[in-house]
């Protein structure tokens, strides 16, 4: 078969990683690609927002199966672009169609769509520069802390959690006179704070049967004990400690089954995959977010784990057996961490020559993030450069090969966190 990957980051490079190992696999090809893509297939230089240009090289190429990495082309539609045209019906899509993704790319279509269908999740409220006052108001009966979050993508900065109310009703007036997030923030959703642990879940389905994939908990703050600004994410585990069988069937039962038994109630067409972010309260699972694609950083400690042949799920979504592939998972831990670049989130310099990358500790693999290639070698070219994952017997074993394999690799201004998995030993200590 043969497969274009969309996208550049470290989630494309771990696809790309585990398709390469596939025997039904001739060719690969991913668009734009990095560094660490490069060495497993053929990069293309193509926008993954560029529909014509994507057909053109589909067709010309006579590409089979097309994985959507990021959020954008599926928000803006490319699962629609390829059904309406009958000369691209030989490829198939691995990716939710555009109403489908607005369980991504509305915060209030997700919440609408969860309240129709009993999924739970924190209540709520949705307000648009014309009900400003309506939503003061909504606000002043609610408890702090108080989350705003925009509804539309913002490149993962559009959600605010503030502890004082006068702050919040500023916050809220910012996002829609102001327009503080641009189009995303044009109505913005109002949620009760939910305390507790979050933890990543994520299903490959083709819009009936579904697999489960491993859970995952990511770390999203650039500081050490979860401090400083938000990011991409900074690294994460799996599987996840606090994730017993009695949660997981919980999970399967109020959350997974619904979501996509409701879409297909609601007439809406579903295929690839769902990442459920969740939060456990008590022992109870609610939905804080959905996305309509993988996690990064999480796809990078999820695909490792995945002993079976992803290629073969991405077939029986394309020929109607999904529900026929077995699901073998490697009972190992996962840990992934990123090296950023010096400054990110903010502003960070691009160019950096990376040395070490080719001593990795036995037992750990490094996923290029942010790099490419010139005349100096492998560069850093974004703000998260590098996710290095481990797997061991436990998450210790594990990240001591990710941090083992981080202590060979260098670049001016690299950056990394040293307590990824910490908290879930600390958790292992407590049960």
């Amino acid at each position: 078969m043969k497969v274009l990957i969309l996208g550049s980051g470290g989630r494309e490079h771990a696809m790309a990683w585990k398709l390469a190992q596939s025997s039904m696999l001739h060719e690969l090809y991913v668009a734009p690609g990095n560094a660490g893509t490069a060495s497993l297939g053929k990069n293309v230089a193509l926008d993954p927002l560029d529909f014509d240009g994507i057909a053109d090289f589909v067709k010309a190429q006579n590409i089979n199966i097309l994985v959507v990495g990021p959020e954008a082309p599926l928000v803006e539609g490319i699962q629609d672009y390829f059904t309406e045209r009958e000369e691209l019906s030989f490829c198939t899509v691995i990716g939710p169609n555009k109403k489908a993704a607005q369980l991504e790319g509305s915060k209030d279509f997700s919440k609408q769509f969860m309240q129709r269908h009993n999924i739970p999740t924190a209540k709520y409220g949705s307000f648009t520069k014309s009900s400003l006052s309506q939503g003061k108001t909504f606000l002043k009966n609610m408890k702090a802390p108080y989350v705003l979050k925009a509804d539309g993508l913002a490149a993962g900065k559009g959600v605010l959690i503030i502890d004082n109310l006068a702050e919040a009703e500023k916050a809220l007036e910012e996002m829609l006179v102001n327009s503080k997030f641009g189009d995303a923030g044009k109505k913005v959703v109002i949620e009760e704070f939910l305390k507790g642990i979050e933890v990543s879940m994520f299903v490959l389905t083709d819009g009936t049967s579904f697999k489960i994939l491993p859970e995952a908990k990511d770390y999203k703050r650039i500081g050490e004990g979860d401090t400083g600004l938000n990011t991409g994410g900074m690294g994460a585990v799996s599987p996840v400690s606090f994730v017993n069988q009695e949660f997981m069937e919980k999970v399967k039962n109020q959350i997974i089954i619904p979501t996509v038994k409701g879409l297909k109630k609601d007439g809406i067409h579903y295929q690839g995959f769902i990442f459920f972010g969740l939060i456990k309260v008590g022992g109870d699972p609610y939905v804080i977010e959905y996305n309509c694609r993988m996690g990064d950083p999480e796809t990078e400690v999820v695909l490792p784990r995945l002993k079976s042949d992803l290629l073969h799920y991405f077939e029986g979504i394309a020929t109607g057996t999904l529900s026929e592939c077995d699901l073998e998972i490697d009972p190992r831990t996962a840990s992934t961490v990123i090296a950023a670049s010096g400054g990110y989130p903010e502003n960070y310099e691009k160019g950096k020559t990376i040395e070490g990358l080719n001593q990795p500790i036995k037992g750990s693999i490094v996923f290029h993030a942010g790099t490419a290639l010139n005349e100096k070698g492998i560069v850093t070219n974004g703000g998260r450069v590098l996710a290095v994952t481990g797997l061991g017997a436990d998450v210790e074993s594990a990240t001591n090969k990710s941090y083992g394999t981080l202590s060979e690799i260098s670049f001016d201004g690299m950056y990394y966190r040293k307590d990824i998995g910490k908290d879930l030993l600390k958790e292992k200590v407590k049960s």
